[in-house]
């Protein structure tokens, strides 16, 4: 098999090995790929694996030997799958493999609201702890989570791990999907997006980006929300609308904003999040853990060789 990588950079940057992937082919490994070199250098590729480099139907066109591609990632909205599907060409993503990091990164980012950790840490390395006429000192209101109400829009794997953190601290748990069903935990019900929105005090995304979700958080839900309430998306930028949720955030309509995606990556510095008040972003890093990574890569190995062996699975399709 002929194997092309086209930006496994991010995957890889140097700690982890492509070993086993090298056992199944030759393969050609590229950091990045723009989109005028994916054909020259996958021109010849059965195989095909990527991240976040685009491959659209007039590309997919132009990569006659095509039988497969990987997606290095749960979501898979880079890839033209009705596309892929008439030409035969198989798609498969990586499912549940950043289950654990990226919960972990729902609740760094609400703690951080929750007690500004950084900037305290700061003020005291810039004396004023040392200045104080006070044992304690705190320039930030500090929230306690029990008892509060965290909204789960989307239950999936990561959404269902976020879920059983927030119970763990004592929240009440509301929680939107498309599949409704039996819930073992604590202070939990299911209920409508609107209901979830003006009801939490902290919401956090879990959902894809398909057409129907593509802007699902917008001014009209945004105003439902408590002055108080916090968003956090870990999931996909484009599940918001940024200049409504940067509106939101500048007038106060909500407290606080946890973004580790934004609808262009990198973000354009006319992205009005970038200035907008009591917002944090981090750069796309909640899958990143060096665990998530390897355990991405062992499972891309893994579908690729299913492929080969004629029983492919986590096939993705339109």
């Amino acid at each position: 098999m002929n194997i092309c990588v086209l930006d496994g950079y991010t995957l890889n940057p140097g700690d982890l090995s492509w070993s086993e992937l090298m056992k199944l082919g030759e393969t050609a490994i590229y950091d990045r790929t723009s989109m005028e070199l994916i054909v020259e250098r996958a021109v010849n590729a059965e195989i095909i694996l990527t991240n976040k480099t685009p491959l659209s139907r007039a590309t997919l066109n132009l990569l006659p030997k095509l039988k497969y591609i990987g997606v290095l990632a749960t979501g898979f909205d880079v890839v033209d799958i009705q596309a892929a599907e008439e030409r035969g060409i198989v798609v498969t993503n990586i499912p549940a493999y950043g289950t654990e990091s990226v919960a972990q990164m729902v609740f760094a980012l609400l703690l951080e609201h929750c007690h500004r950790v950084q900037r305290h840490s700061d003020a005291v390395m810039e004396g004023q702890w040392g200045k104080n006429s006070d044992w304690c000192f705190w320039n930030y209101p500090l929230v306690e989570l029990a008892g509060k109400t965290m909204g789960i829009v989307g239950l999936g794997s990561i959404g269902l791990q976020t879920a059983r953190i927030a119970s763990a601290f004592g929240m009440r748990i509301l929680a939107y999907g498309r599949n409704p069903r039996e819930m073992d935990l604590p202070n939990f019900r299911w209920c409508d997006l609107n209901e979830l929105m003006r009801l939490s005090d902290v919401v956090s995304l879990h959902c894809p980006l398909t057409r129907e979700t593509e802007g699902m958080i917008n001014s009209e839900n945004l105003s439902l929300m408590k002055r108080s309430a916090i968003i956090i998306n870990t999931s996909r930028g484009k599940l918001i609308n940024n200049k409504d949720l940067a509106e939101a955030l500048n007038t106060g309509a909500i407290g606080g904003a946890g973004l580790d995606v934004l609808a262009v990556e990198p973000p354009e510095d006319s992205n009005p999040l970038l200035q907008a008040k009591n917002c944090l972003i981090t750069p796309h890093i909640s899958w990143a853990t060096k665990e998530a990574r390897s355990r991405l890569l062992d499972m891309a190995v893994d579908n690729i060789k299913a492929f080969i062996a004629k029983k492919p699975k986590n096939v993705v399709r339109s």
